[in-house]
C-alpha cells in the first residue's frame, strides 16, 4: 500500500517555524522519526519511508500555499495513488492550539492550501488532518499571527504536539481513516 503525506507550508527562511508551516514540521519529524531523507523533486521536496508494511511519500511542496494542489495532483497521478490514500496536514485557526481534526473530505475552511487542492483535484473529498494553531489575534492581524512565530510557551509543547500528529498519521495509514478519528480527538 503506497500513501501521500502532504504537509502544507510555505518555503522560504522568512516562514520556517511559522504557525502556518505546522504540515511542514509535521512531516519533517515523521520523515527524521522513521528515518527518511528528504531530496527535492518535482514540485517540491519528497522522502519515501516505510511504516508497517505501508510505503509513504511524505511531501513539502514547493508551490507556495496558494498552489499546493499542483503539487498534491502531480504526485496523486505520477504514483497512481487514490484520493482516499493521501493526508494532507494543515493549519487551522478555528482549533485551539494542538487540537487535532481528521476528516474524509469538507470545506477548505477559508484556508488558501486546501482551496488549492480541491480545485485541482476537483472534490472536497480528499482526507485531511488540520491542525489547531488558536485564533490569539486581534481583528485584522490574521495574516500576521497564522505567518508569526511561535510563541515560547507554543515552541515548548510543538515537540509534544508532533509526536501526536505522528501518530495519527501513522494510525490513518495501517488502521484507516475511521479509526485513526479517535486517536487524532485524544
Amino acid at each position: 500500500m503506497k500513501y501521500l503525506i502532504t504537509g502544507l507550508g510555505n518555503i522560504g527562511y522568512e516562514y520556517r517555524d511559522t504557525r502556518h508551516n505546522i504540515g511542514f514540521a509535521a512531516v519533517d519529524f515523521l520523515c527524521k522519526q522513521l528515518e527518511g531523507s528528504w531530496r527535492d523533486d518535482h514540485h517540491g521536496e519528497l522522502a519515501e519511508v516505510k511504516f508497517k508494511g505501508r510505503t509513504l511519500l511524505l511531501l513539502k511542496p514547493n508551490t507556495y500555499m496558494n498552489l499546493s494542489g499542483k503539487a498534491v495532483r502531480y504526485w496523486l497521478q505520477k504514483e497512481k495513488i487514490p484520493a482516499e490514500n493521501s493526508l494532507v496536514v494543515c493549519d487551522d485557526l478555528n482549533l485551539v492550539f494542538g487540537k487535532q481534526r481528521l476528516r474524509a473530505k469538507g470545506s477548505d475552511g477559508g484556508h488558501n492550501g486546501l482551496k488549492s487542492i480541491q480545485e485541482l483535484l476537483g472534490t472536497d473529498a480528499y482526507p485531511r488532518l488540520r491542525i489547531g494553531i488558536g485564533d490569539n489575534f486581534s481583528k485584522g492581524k490574521q495574516v500576521n499571527y497564522v505567518l508569526g512565530k511561535w510563541t515560547n510557551d507554543e515552541a515548548a509543547e510543538l515537540p509534544v504536539l508532533l509526536e501526536k500528529i505522528a501518530e495519527t498519521i501513522k494510525a490513518f495509514v495501517t488502521i484507516g481513516l475511521e479509526r485513526a478519528m479517535n486517536v487524532a480527538a485524544k
